[in-house]
């Protein structure tokens, strides 16, 4: 049976925000979808890029897969590339002008990578994706175990890294952004406590944004 929490979610959004914004939905339905920024999120339920940064309908084109991962470039690869291929969209289809990757706190594809769980079934399909984000444990060394949980937030911030570097191994996306019609950004969400980073370019450091009126900084 459908979920009842489903059903009454429904109803709530038909009489409430679609209600609401009805003519918006028109206006996408007859010209279609045209957002500006693509979202690489995690599909952790936590973490709705649409809810963090309260957008409206069709503002956001979001793609969410296990710890917010860009594969490499690998156009002959032997696999599926549901990720690349929301990536080609956004970028060729629709020209988006900014892609963002939102990493997270209390990642469990991350920790999974990190403890070495074992499979949650035979076919090891987290592990295997997991093991994209080995150049980025490497980077960080060897893991010490009195960190704690300090070395899964380091982690989580160098998958962040490996990401938009990994972003730029795609002919499309480098040449748009050596052109300046495209750019990158790394953001991280704070479960718990709400806070937004966001990674400077120049520093490579992840930092808070500004609390305060939207639109006037702090």
């Amino acid at each position: 049976m459908f979920p009842e929490r489903l059903r009454d979610g429904y109803r709530a959004f038909l009489g409430g925000r679609f209600a609401s914004e009805r003519s918006r939905y028109e206006v996408l339905a007859e010209k279609g979808q045209r957002p500006e920024t693509m979202v690489i999120g995690c599909v952790d339920s936590r973490v709705s890029p649409e809810v963090i940064f309260d957008a409206a309908p069709g503002e956001l084109l979001v793609v969410r897969n296990v710890a917010n991962l860009v594969p490499r470039y690998e156009p002959h690869r032997d696999s599926q590339h549901g990720t690349s291929a929301a990536l080609e969209f956004g970028v060729q289809a629709l020209h988006v002008k900014h892609i963002v990757v939102l990493g997270h706190a209390f990642c469990g594809g991350i920790r999974a990578f990190a403890d070495e769980q074992e499979p949650l079934s035979p076919g090891d399909f987290i592990g295997r994706w997991m093991s994209q984000i080995a150049p980025a444990a490497e980077g960080l060394g060897p893991r010490n175990k009195d960190d704690g949980d300090a070395y899964l937030r380091r982690l989580e911030f160098a998958s962040v890294e490996l990401s938009l570097r990994n972003l730029m191994s795609f002919p499309c996306v480098r040449i748009l952004v050596e052109r300046g019609k495209l750019e990158l950004h790394g953001a991280y969400f704070g479960v718990a406590s709400g806070r937004l980073l966001l990674r400077d370019p120049g520093t490579g450091r992840f930092e808070p944004v500004a609390e305060g009126t939207p639109g006037q900084g702090a």
